[in-house]
């Protein structure tokens, strides 16, 4: 019998159709995938189990048993662990807090248990093998470090049922191996594991089964030894496809960006870069490296102690992203959700509200013009929505990243800071991304790349820079670059200038 049963599960938005009769089954001790586009409606099945959405129709059985679920907190009861996309984690509390959320440890019925608690937290992050200080505040660790600390919560819950929603997402090599290795774990104690992940190579390395979805529906469940990578992207968008990651070089020797003893806290320790027209210029580093902080401290989202940065040659003062934004520097964040979207309002005011004052005449904005220029974007970059009001918030991951490049490019931005660009994006989407990266290049912008994926730095980069502990230590060309002399770098083991 398996341990979880959704049956027929159906549920719209604003009268469209996101889930259609969907069943999905776990058995304890299996890895069961789940695979599909952005906004094919995997998310929103998971929040389904979760609690957090209401289905229109549909039943959910755990271990046989006929169950309701009203909210997230009665998931849990159940022992249903959802480990969403977006990590739904409190910032104000410290990773331990934040591990046993709800689960406590105290003294009496008043106060907290603080050193049980932290022995506790301490012991499961040692089972996964992450190094991180469970006494510090959630908001000041890496999307890396909370995605290990909710990875944690899941397993000291002892849930039968654990879903992860894109948990490799912004992982490094050895911390991946460490979830996999954590999973094992979980199977071997009988927990029903569904894994969400656009990454194929990782469903082929754990999953026992495979449920597709397209469009809201089911394309079936498979065995995995019934299929192959080419097979599971024909069912997930109806046709063959095979993304290219490639560009021409469009760099010019004029400078664009340059950035001079860069110097923000502990992790940004006096890092000089020089960016080109027409240049894409690749930031590699293992998490901790310093690279999103380095981006932050460039744009003025973070207090820069030392440093200058000059843009077309000259000299300017960026003491805030609203600054970075007056000199044509966009900032596309790697934590959308807080840093990135306004959630709950809708796709047009979220690509508007920078341009906003821009847009207005004595204070009345020509709604006419601007919306057709945010439809136009809308439809360039393939945004999935019902209409423009739409509220981001319900949108696909990949839709909310679309929606966050639509701003910038009616901003006219001529700078742009990628961090982590296809974190959580499907197969098209990435396609997609990378042939917009293309056009801004080919139109003169000029791009600095995060990633933490190398197969799409090596492809995308002209040059590529390593950071470590706050450093840029190396540097490598495009030409000579390779995924081992890349890591290599990063690692310390080796250095490229």
């Amino acid at each position: 019998m398996p341990l979880l049963e959704m049956r027929q599960i159906s549920k719209s938005y604003h009268g469209v159709p996101v889930l259609r009769e969907v069943d999905l089954e776990a058995e304890g001790g299996e890895v069961h995938a789940l695979v599909g586009e952005n906004g094919a409606g995997k998310s929103t099945l998971m929040k389904i189990l979760d609690g957090a959405v209401r289905a229109d129709q549909g039943s959910i059985r755990l271990g046989g048993e006929l169950v309701d679920i009203p909210s997230p907190r009665a998931a849990q009861q159940l022992g249903v662990d959802v480990i969403h996309q977006e990590l739904l984690l409190a910032p104000s509390l410290d990773a331990a807090e934040n591990i046993f959320l709800g689960r406590t440890p105290s003294r009496g019925r008043v106060f907290v248990d603080r050193r049980t608690l932290y022995q506790r937290a301490e012991a499961v992050l040692a089972e996964l093998g992450a190094d991180l200080d469970v006494r510090v505040p959630l908001r000041r660790l890496t999307v890396a470090q909370r995605q290990m600390v909710a990875i944690a919560r899941a397993l000291s819950a002892e849930a039968r049922i654990v879903v992860m929603d894109e948990p490799s997402a912004v992982l490094t090599r050895n911390e991946l191996e460490r979830l996999f290795e954590a999973i094992g774990r979980l199977c071997a104690r009988g927990v029903a594991v569904v894994y969400i992940s656009h990454r194929l190579d990782e469903v082929f390395r754990l999953a026992a089964r495979v449920t597709v979805l397209k469009d809201g529906q089911s394309q079936g469940t498979y065995p995995i030894g019934e299929l192959t990578r080419a097979k599971v992207i024909r069912l997930m968008v109806g046709r063959d496809i095979e993304v290219t990651v490639s560009r021409t070089d469009q760099s010019r020797p004029v400078e664009a960006l340059r950035v001079e003893g860069m110097r923000s806290g502990r992790r940004v320790r006096g890092c000089d870069l020089s960016l080109r027209q027409g240049e894409i210029l690749g930031i590699a580093g293992l998490v901790g490296a310093g690279r999103t902080e380095l981006a932050r401290a460039i744009v003025g989202a973070d207090r820069r102690d030392a440093g200058q940065v000059y843009v077309d040659g000259r000299s300017v003062h960026i003491g805030s992203p609203a600054e970075a934004i007056r000199h044509g520097i966009a900032y596309i964040a790697e934590d959308r959700k807080t840093c990135g979207i306004f959630p709950e309002l809708g796709v047009a005011d979220n690509v508007l509200l920078p341009t906003y004052e821009n847009a207005s005449r004595w204070g009345v904005v020509g709604l006419g013009s601007a919306r057709r220029t945010v439809r136009a974007l809308v439809e360039r970059l393939d945004v999935r929505a019902a209409d423009l009001a739409q509220r981001v918030v319900t949108l696909s991951g990949g839709n909310q990243q679309k929606v966050v490049l639509a701003r910038w490019l009616n901003r006219q931005a001529r700078i742009f800071i990628f961090d982590e660009p296809t974190r959580g994006i499907d197969v098209l989407a990435k396609e997609h991304i990378y042939g917009l990266m293309n056009q801004l290049i080919d139109g003169g912008a000029s791009i600095v790349m995060i990633s933490s994926e190398l197969p799409e730095l090596l492809a995308m980069s002209d040059r590529i820079l390593a950071m470590r502990e706050g450093l840029i230590v190396g540097e490598i060309s495009r030409a000579e670059a390779t995924e081992e002399r890349v890591l290599a770098m990063c690692m310390g083991q080796m250095q490229v200038a």
